[in-house]
């Protein structure tokens, strides 16, 4: 199991309290500064089973520079969102958890992080 965290982020440091209280066994990445490429940006999206603009984070400045509220949700605008997502992993919503099972989680409640912790 697999966490990506800011560690600024309470929502993160909230996943992280409860995978420890549980005794869960995970590894960490501070994806901010181990910054995923398209392809691993690609390969989580396909175990949450969503699609880039689902975990984009379009209240970020970075965001609203870019304008992604106004750029299209189709399969031919795909791989704009995910490079996007790996030029400014700060658009990334967090904290995720890749689960033993092959799948994801967006882990924001608790809810999310005992679904994570259950498969």
């Amino acid at each position: 199991m697999e966490i990506w965290i800011n560690p600024a982020c309470s929502k993160c440091r909230s996943a992280v309290k409860l995978l420890d209280a549980e005794g869960a066994e995970y590894t960490v990445r501070r994806y901010l500064e181990d910054v995923p490429s398209p392809d691993e940006i690609r390969a989580v999206l396909d175990r949450l089973g969503l699609e880039p603009w689902d975990i984009t984070r379009t209240q970020e400045a970075e965001a609203k520079e870019l304008g992604l509220k106004e750029w299209p949700r189709d399969a031919g605008s795909r791989e704009r969102w995910i490079s996007a997502l790996s030029e400014r992993p700060k658009l990334i919503q967090r904290p995720i958890i890749t689960a033993d099972d092959g799948t994801a989680v967006v882990a924001r409640t608790d809810e999310a992080v005992r679904d994570a912790l259950a498969r």
